[in-house]
């Protein structure tokens, strides 16, 4: 399997509605969307490809409640680093937000993964 569907099998455990990039219009709280913020490109001393590759992802939750998005965004940061898939690590703490428009509360938090080629 790739990092891609190994990621998005494993957040789908912590929100059924689970999209890459961006959730469709309407969709219903809470979801989350995870997208690849490019990464560390390693290559041997004779230029070839190793057989790892590191991707920065940006998960974010959307909910109702700033609690329940806090609640979400940990129970990701918990499964993508106990995760067997990958190597993850978390880049920092979860940024949270308000969205007026939607009127849905957000975290966000960034990790580095290392995963198969």
């Amino acid at each position: 399997m790739s990092l891609e569907s190994d990621l998005s099998t494993l957040l789908k455990t912590v929100c059924l509605r689970t999209f890459p990039d961006v959730a469709p219009s309407g969709t219903a709280a809470p979801f989350l969307a995870w997208q690849l913020l490019g990464g560390e490109s390693l290559r041997a001393l004779d230029n070839t490809a190793l057989d790892k590759r590191n991707s920065y992802v940006q998960v974010s939750v959307y909910s109702l409640t700033r609690a329940e998005s806090l609640t979400k965004i940990r129970a990701a940061e918990d499964a993508m680093c106990a995760s067997a898939a990958f190597i993850c690590r978390p880049m920092g703490e979860p940024l949270t937000t308000y969205e007026d428009d939607t009127r849905l509360y957000g975290a966000m938090q960034r990790f580095s993964i290392w995963a198969a080629r």
